[in-house]
């Protein structure tokens, strides 16, 4: 068996034991009848001992795919997802022995899950890393970022769990809209997964010519139908299906297929639950929080981002603006990359401004948590799936 075959088997085998994990701690859950904590903290134990395994493995694949590639896996988007669902689990194991809280690991774990499942949908192939990356700066700006990402999810699901808890399912309101829409982009990740899954099984590929930014003829291989064409773009693979619009030279046609195919698939995903449960999906989730610390949850959110907003500025602003200068002769130069990592910072910037400033604790905290891990997704997906800039080599 090769590093690589190993470092696979070592990420499948952190996966299955993050879903067995997820599936202990909503026992444990369940098991916490009227507030009593037996039943919760005996499969708790159980619950987090698989998942310190689950996260050793993932450790395993980490290190054994730096051996085979010679560098940091942090190079490309299926090693920046993976590592982040990764931190995201290692921050959720220190906060747990902390906390000793089985609902946000029910909560975390399947977040945790589908950005693996999102991660492996990329190629994994390892290649040499490119010029603009051959720098020691690789690992220190990028493994910064995703540790800093993984410690700001918690408070997200820290804050999740404090909505789920205290808004009122029963009442119209737009607290209980925006929750569900909450859930319903949880079903868009996991159409993403499902329609890139199917495609790729089917072995789909379609090349088209287009002309790039530069003004020069380029390719392009779609891995599912494509809906949006590249810049003037022609069909070179025979009887596959012609996209509908034509986008701008700015934006990658076949990104923006794999995010709307996503839309469409995790639409009909929900829907399809819905229906079958006739009822919205924060009202299933919700009797599993019920007994949970609100207090608890609403601290969790809190000390996350105090630990994890300084180490985002060190390697998102700081870090990122010194390699800048030494890679490309300037600190700042308005990539997407630059701009949403500029906006992320803004935001947790004023989420500790509105907290420690003007008290707002509680549901206004939580809805801020949540608010913050969106704009980390927005940057991971859209803005690197979509906007193309400086950093779409990774």
């Amino acid at each position: 068996m090769t590093l690589v075959d190993l470092s696979s088997n070592l990420l499948l085998a952190a996966f299955f034991a993050y879903l067995i994990g997820t599936l202990l701690f909503g026992g444990a859950v369940r098991g916490n009848k009227q507030g009593e904590y037996t039943s919760e903290n005996r499969w708790g134990k159980v619950a987090i001992t698989v998942t310190v395994l689950g996260f050793l493995a993932n450790l395993g694949f980490f290190f054994t795919r730096w051996m085979a590639s010679g560098h940091i896996p942090l190079s490309n988007m299926f090693e920046f997802t993976a590592a982040f669902g990764m931190m995201l689990v290692g921050g959720f194991i220190l906060i747990y022995f902390l906390y000793r809280t089985a609902a946000l690991g029910m909560i975390v774990l399947p977040v945790a899950l589908l950005i693996i499942a999102y991660a492996s949908m990329f190629p994994r192939d390892i290649s040499p890393l490119i010029p603009a990356l051959q720098s020691y700066w690789l690992p220190i700006h990028v493994s910064t970022v995703v540790i800093a990402e993984g410690i700001l999810a918690i408070s997200a699901g820290a804050g999740l769990i404090y909505l789920l808890k205290n808004i009122d399912m029963k009442k119209k309101s737009k607290q209980r809209l925006w929750l569900e829409v909450l859930m319903y982009t949880l079903f868009l990740v996991l159409g993403f997964v499902a329609v890139s899954s199917y495609f790729n099984l089917t072995g789909y590929e379609a090349e088209f010519n287009y002309v790039n930014k530069e003004g020069a003829e380029d390719s392009v291989v779609y891995e599912m139908p494509a809906l949006f064409g590249m810049n003037e773009s022609v069909a070179v693979t025979q009887g596959v299906l012609e996209p509908f619009v034509e986008v701008p030279a700015i934006i990658n046609g076949a990104k923006l297929t794999t995010v709307v195919w996503s839309l469409l698939i995790g639409t009909l995903l929900y829907w399809f639950v819905r229906l079958i449960a006739r009822r919205r999906i924060a009202e299933m989730v919700q009797p599993l929080v019920r007994n949970t610390n609100s207090q608890l949850m609403d601290e969790v959110g809190y000390r996350s981002v105090i630990i994890g907003f300084p180490v985002f500025s060190l390697g998102a602003l700081i870090f990122a603006m010194i390699w800048a200068q030494e890679a490309w002769g300037r600190f700042w130069g308005w990539d997407p990359k630059e701009v949403w990592a500029l906006i992320t910072w803004l935001f947790y910037a004023a989420y500790l401004h509105l907290r420690l400033g003007k008290g707002w604790q509680g549901e206004k905290s939580a809805w801020l948590a949540v608010i913050g891990f969106a704009i980390i997704m927005f940057n991971l997906v859209a803005v690197n799936l979509i906007i193309a800039g400086l950093h779409s080599y990774a």
